[in-house]
């Protein structure tokens, strides 16, 4: 080979090495910043109300482009001023594996896929923890890259947050009707009354609205809507009226030895 091609193929392949290390560089800094922006706002939204989120920005958008005057409702409460009902009634409609669970329900998983593989209405499995994390800290759709995300910020939730915490930012982040998002929001739009004054029926009336938010009205109740309360009403009862956060949270701990007198 002429000494002179040689050279210009060599300075070729150099350029080619360098414009790939500054690619996998600037790869690798996007991911360790991505990773750190991500804990740490984990990490802060632990304690710190969460005071908008992206669905809310979009949902206000929307109204504008479509022509109606931009309506969000939004009060952040604290859970103990959230009637324990609202509680138990997500966890019946939306998630009755809520304690049991590490962010994601694979039983759930499994039945879904098998039934959106005969084809019809999609089923989904998100969890409680899936469905804040979608809220707080991403935006609506089922591209690939979202669910990864959704799949890293669900992790990073279950580790950093009590189930109370994620309860907490769930029930005051959810879109709960036309502009209405959280628990004392919508209280107030549905039933004129505060979130801890919600009664066993007020409750399972929203909590049947959130598979559509948009479509359904907790008050008054369409025919659909009286009768998925009903369901998630009954299931309360079998839960017996209560949410016990405590009840799994040590059942991975050994058990310790009775103590002996002598």
């Amino acid at each position: 080979m002429d000494l002179g091609v040689y050279r210009t193929k060599l300075r070729i392949d150099l350029r080619s090495m360098r414009l790939l290390a500054t690619i996998f560089r600037i790869i690798w800094k996007t991911i360790l910043w991505f990773c750190i922006i991500s804990i740490v706002s984990v990490i802060v939204y632990r304690w710190l109300p969460v005071p908008l989120t992206p669905l809310m920005l979009i949902r206000c958008v929307e109204q504008k482009s479509d022509g109606k005057d931009m309506r969000l409702k939004h009060d952040w409460v604290p859970l103990e001023e959230i009637s324990p009902r609202l509680q138990l009634a997500v966890v019946c409609s939306e998630d009755q594996n809520y304690l049991k669970h590490f962010g994601f329900d694979w039983g759930a998983i499994e039945k879904a896929m098998k039934q959106n593989e005969k084809g019809g209405a999609v089923r989904g499995a998100s969890t409680i923890t899936q469905q804040t994390a979608k809220n707080v800290f991403l935006w609506p759709g089922r591209s690939y890259i979202r669910k990864a995300f959704e799949v890293w910020f669900t992790l990073l939730i279950e580790v950093f947050w009590s189930k109370q915490r994620i309860m907490e930012v769930y029930l005051n982040s959810i879109e709960m009707g036309d502009g209405v998002y959280g628990a004392e929001a919508a209280a107030q739009y549905w039933f004129k009354k505060p979130a801890i004054k919600l009664t066993k029926d007020d409750a399972a009336a929203i909590a049947s609205v959130l598979p559509n938010p948009l479509k359904y009205k907790a008050n008054p109740a369409t025919n659909y809507i009286s009768k998925r309360k009903e369901w998630v009403k009954q299931q309360m009862n079998y839960w017996g009226n209560k949410l016990d956060y405590n009840k799994y949270k040590d059942d991975d701990e050994p058990e310790k030895p009775a103590s002996s007198k002598n």
